[in-house]
């Protein structure tokens, strides 16, 4: 406060506020600095990845936006202006079921490419088996377990299950005198008999039978089936004997 009161000299009252005091309250918001050392208050730019913020012909913060660059044939259409923006040229869908439940998934890696789902594959394993016996009598009994052979597989696909056809082979050598009879079969179906009508014996008599099914419905990427295969005979008369079995079994899978 100045001044004495008088007409001449009335009391006034004044006040002063410096830059130093200003400038804090201007850049204690959202995108301001202030520098005490220099006095200057100054834009502060995101340091967020993909920032283009630039200075303006005028001097002016300017965020550019022209046209991508965008290379041809790689699906995408536009040029990444306001009025064309950049999108993903999909084709038209031309399958009469909705592709919200039939159609396959595109998803970004880790390196930032696309990627469409693993393709789908066909695999195959097998094994082979075979047991000499010391010229066993036939039982006369229908479809007898003579043997049981096993076997494990694996599905071998990182990502999909698989749907498995199993064939499974099995090849039993009889010996048959004159008039006799032997019968061979895989589980309790019978697939072959033979019956000598001759005179003299038959040795190694044998017929491979097969029979193909659906052994796993979806079996999950890495994980092993059993299987287990009763080789049975029967129906055996006059003296017949068997003295080896041969089994194949062989695993066709389908990735899902």
């Amino acid at each position: 406060m100045t001044g004495s009161g008088s007409t001449a000299n009335p009391y006034v009252v004044s006040s002063q506020v410096t830059c130093d005091q200003v400038r804090p309250c201007i850049s204690a918001g959202d995108g301001a600095t202030y520098d005490p050392a220099t006095g200057v208050v100054a834009a502060r730019p995101s340091t967020d990845g993909g920032n283009n913020l630039v200075f303006g012909g005028d001097g002016g913060l300017f965020v550019p936006t022209g046209a991508a660059t965008v290379t041809a044939g790689c699906g995408l259409t536009g040029n990444g202006a306001a009025s064309d923006p950049l999108t993903v040229n999909t084709p038209a869908w031309p399958y009469d079921c909705p592709p919200e439940t039939n159609g396959t998934v595109v998803t970004c890696d880790v390196n930032g490419q696309l990627r469409g789902e693993p393709p789908a594959k066909t695999y195959f394993a097998q094994m082979m088996e075979a047991r000499d016996y010391a010229d066993l009598a036939v039982p006369a009994g229908l479809d007898v377990v003579a043997d049981t052979f096993t076997w494990s597989y694996t599905n071998p696909d990182p990502c999909r299950p698989v749907i498995v056809f199993l064939e499974r082979e099995a090849d039993v050598d009889f010996d048959l005198p004159a008039g006799a009879g032997a019968a061979a079969g895989q589980d309790t179906d019978e697939m072959s008999y033979f019956r000598n009508t001759g005179t003299s014996t038959i040795l190694d008599q044998h017929v491979q039978s097969t029979k193909v099914f659906r052994h796993q419905v979806s079996l999950a990427p890495g994980a092993t089936a059993n299987v287990s295969f009763p080789v049975t005979i029967g129906r055996g008369s006059g003296g017949a004997t068997y003295n080896r079995i041969q089994v194949f079994l062989r695993a066709m899978m389908h990735t899902l």
